[in-house]
């Protein structure tokens, strides 16, 4: 399990951040500790930008030189390489929906709804014919699409129980703790967006069902470090 970079986190918690973080941690736990949710009633995702091209690691672009010798050029990303923003949604026994932004193009909370959680509901009802969306617990981060009343109010009428997830929390986050650095360290080279999906896709059906599992189990424990660390990030524990 990766761990988080600094960039993808804040450097400095308030004390009022930090006692959310672990109100919200107690709250989850214990109605997953209780059974009144149940870790494979839950769906997870975000989104994420990923590039056609692929560049070293800064790690692996690392090397030795002798006194008085070059270092070798290191390729860095350009500000105008192509990306593609690529919505990602899973269970604890596999992936829900993929679905991508044409053109570079982001996402707003009318576009959140129609690619993505649209997309959702259908998979469901298909999967779950006579319960639907019935028991299913959502959870997302809080991005400004997210959390529109446009997207709450679409959720609550499909009858999805919305999970509280704590602002500026990635580490509490499936999807930015395991899931995008796990595709993204596997990716090639691609000339367009449907042969980026492809191998994303081929990726992402690739993984064994006990890795999506163990994701979900690893959230519990995050959870509880958060609590035992007072609501102050935790990476430097796991």
């Amino acid at each position: 399990m990766r761990k988080l970079c600094a960039r993808c986190i804040p450097h400095f918690l308030t004390e009022h951040q930090k006692k959310e973080r672990v109100r919200i941690c107690k709250q989850n736990l214990a109605i997953f500790e209780s059974n009144r949710r149940r870790l494979y009633d839950v769906i997870t995702g975000d989104e994420s930008w990923f590039y056609h091209r692929k560049i070293s690691s800064k790690q692996s672009n690392a090397s030795w030189v002798s006194e008085g010798e070059k270092a070798r050029t290191v390729v860095r990303r350009g500000r105008f390489d192509r990306k593609t923003m690529f919505s990602i949604f899973f269970k604890s026994n596999g992936p829900v929906c993929i679905t991508y932004l044409e053109g570079g193009k982001t996402i707003d909370h009318e576009t959140y709804i129609d690619s993505c959680l649209k997309p959702i509901v259908s998979f469901i009802n298909e999967q779950r014919p006579q319960s639907s969306t019935k028991n299913i617990k959502f959870h997302h981060d809080n991005a400004r699409p997210h959390i529109h009343k446009n997207v709450i109010s679409f959720l609550e009428s499909n009858k999805f129980t919305i999970m509280e997830h704590p602002p500026y929390s990635p580490d509490l986050a499936p999807s930015d703790y395991w899931l995008f650095s796990y595709i993204k360290q596997r990716l090639h080279d691609h000339s367009d967006e449907e042969s980026l999906k492809s191998e994303i896709v081929e990726i992402v059906n690739s993984i064994p069902k006990s890795e999506w599992k163990k994701t979900f189990d690893k959230l519990l424990e995050r959870m509880r470090l958060c609590i035992e660390n007072k609501g102050d990030y935790f990476e430097h524990l796991m």
